[in-house]
């Protein structure tokens, strides 16, 4: 079957090796511009576009769908589309392209947190388990039949970085189950039912860590907003990057960060957690304990 893939970060390439390794023919993969990376903003290709580069597949460039876009699409002669974290919307006309229509693995179990971030919503929740969905992909947002969905433990450690991580491998498995059901004509698709709930896209104000909260509320986001778009404390209006957190028997004073026993340790309402990485405002990221002996100080209060 010839397929065409949409796709951008990371979580996305798991999916088009699985593909790419398959008996289907990937005729095409659509991808986002190369974007600045890193402190001197070096214009560099998408993850998945490095992927299709290097196994010989057309690609295709775009923000957004335009009269050419959709004309290469069309011409892809793909009969299934397979979308994985594209990062924009497919309009219905380039929907309505292939004969199968187009399918998209989404880190959620849908309706349960549609929409941008499902995978930092759900460790921000304190959910224990994470979902992976393979729906069929329509004009609302993340609203279409469902092909397969399944469920996996979230670690009470891991970060949304390390659980999107793993759950693009599973998912790659999924996808690859569904387009071959779709394949042999033998897919079955059933509506999503139940109450959905929204996972907006996260912003730097949302790392804010409020350590007047109880302390598994604080390390659940920390987790959840780790690595992107980042957890941080404000000392003096300063901007204090937690890059790595871990709980803590050690007791701290709420909203203080102390050290104590080796180790500077942040106190919350009912408890305390340890600083094991850290970036300060305009510096480099140094173990905790480095940043707080340089301050020669007994303690720093957090607002």
């Amino acid at each position: 079957m010839k397929i065409i893939f949409a796709g951008t970060p990371e979580a996305a390439v798991p999916s088009l090796r699985a593909l790419l390794d398959s008996t289907h023919d990937v005729v095409a993969v659509l991808t986002r511009p190369d974007a600045p990376v890193g402190r001197k903003r070096v214009l560099t290709p998408s993850p998945v576009a490095q992927l299709a580069h290097d196994a010989g597949i057309p690609l295709l460039y775009a923000n957004k769908i335009d009269d050419d876009i959709q004309k290469q699409i069309t011409a892809s002669g793909a009969d299934l589309g397979v979308v994985v974290a594209y990062g924009a919307l497919l309009p219905q006309a380039t929907l309505d392209v292939p004969r199968l229509g187009w399918i998209n693995l989404h880190f959620s179990e849908l309706p349960h947190w549609r929409g941008a971030a499902p995978v930092q919503w759900q460790i921000i929740s304190g959910e224990t388990d994470a979902g992976s969905t393979v729906f069929s992909l329509v004009q609302e947002l993340d609203a279409g039949d469902v092909f397969d969905s399944r469920t996996f433990a979230i670690d009470p450690d891991e970060t949304s970085g390390e659980l999107l991580a793993r759950l693009s491998e599973h998912g790659s498995a999924q996808v690859l189950d569904v387009v071959d059901l779709l394949d042999r004509d033998v897919a079955v698709a059933t509506p999503q039912s139940g109450e959905s709930s929204y996972a907006r896209k996260l912003s730097l104000e949302d790392g804010h860590l409020d350590t007047h909260a109880p302390v598994e509320v604080v390390y659940n986001l920390y987790r959840g907003v780790t690595p992107e778009p980042g957890a941080y404390v404000l000392l003096n209006s300063e901007r204090l990057k937690i890059i790595s957190m871990a709980r803590s028997n050690i007791s701290a004073p709420e909203g203080v960060i102390r050290f104590l026993e080796k180790s500077a340790i942040l106190g919350c309402r009912d408890g305390a957690l340890e600083l094991i990485t850290v970036q300060p405002s305009g510096k480099q990221a140094m173990s905790a304990s480095d940043w707080f002996r340089g301050l020669r100080v007994k303690e720093v209060e957090v607002s």
